[in-house]
């Protein structure tokens, strides 16, 4: 008797592909929206790391240029001086005087609440620039303001980093960063100060951490420059946790 092993053989019906293809769909819909928000975040971190990397890094070179132990000693105490520091260090494509305006920065931005905010400040101490790199700053010079915690005085300017210029998403937190520029070259946060980090004289006497974390609460998500975000993503290690 002659036997055959026949081996069945299965396939799915199109009823099932499509619900497959549509199950797949859904999913992708669900985490597409997440997965392109984090990636902007990373870039814009990105981009925001690397000015805040140069400018620190320009600040060393002019000191030691000048053999001075601060910004103020080797001479950049001036409107004029700040701007030359910014055409010597970088290559400007744009410049906007001392005002935050078209075309360096958009005329309106918002929060992360989205609340919509004029721009156009005009800031008297300020030189406010486009590099090439599509980077836009507004720098005040660092002996501008001055802060004094248990007797001992700090110095720095106003800065404002746009990470992209004019264009969008022009929000608060995300593509624009309020900072200060201290005297020693450092970019943090108001009361982040030189002092603070190198010889524990803190506002209040909280650390560094906390400075940061408090400025961060109060202001990050309703201010249109994003001012105390730039603390946060400090703290986090270079992460846009918010």
């Amino acid at each position: 008797m002659l036997r055959f092993n026949c081996q069945e053989k299965y396939a799915f019906t199109l009823a099932e592909v499509l619900v497959t293809l549509g199950i797949l769909g859904v999913v992708a819909a669900m985490t597409m929206p997440t997965l392109v928000g984090n990636y902007q975040k990373r870039a814009y971190v990105t981009q925001l790391s690397k000015v805040y990397n140069e400018l620190q890094q320009a600040a060393l070179k002019y000191k030691n240029n000048k053999n001075a132990i601060n910004l103020r000693e080797a001479g950049l105490t001036s409107q004029a001086e700040i701007k030359n520091f910014l055409y010597d260090n970088f290559k400007v494509v744009s410049d906007c005087g001392s005002t935050v305006k078209e075309p360096c920065f958009s005329s309106k931005y918002t929060d992360l609440k989205g609340n919509s905010h004029n721009a156009n400040d005009s800031w008297g101490a300020a030189s406010s620039v486009t590099l090439a790199s599509g980077v836009s700053i507004i720098l005040d010079y660092p002996a501008y303001y001055t802060k004094t915690v248990n007797g001992v005085t700090s110095y720095h300017g106003h800065m404002v980093i746009d990470v992209n210029g004019i264009k969008g998403p022009n929000k608060g937190g995300r593509d624009i960063f309020l900072a200060e520029f201290y005297d020693d070259g450092s970019i943090d946060v108001e009361g982040a100060t030189p002092e603070c980090k190198n010889q524990g004289i803190c506002e209040g006497n909280k650390s560094l951490k906390e400075i940061r974390e408090a400025y961060y609460n109060a202001n990050c998500r309703t201010a249109r420059y994003g001012t105390g975000c730039i603390g946060k993503i400090i703290n986090d290690n270079w992460e846009m946790n918010y």
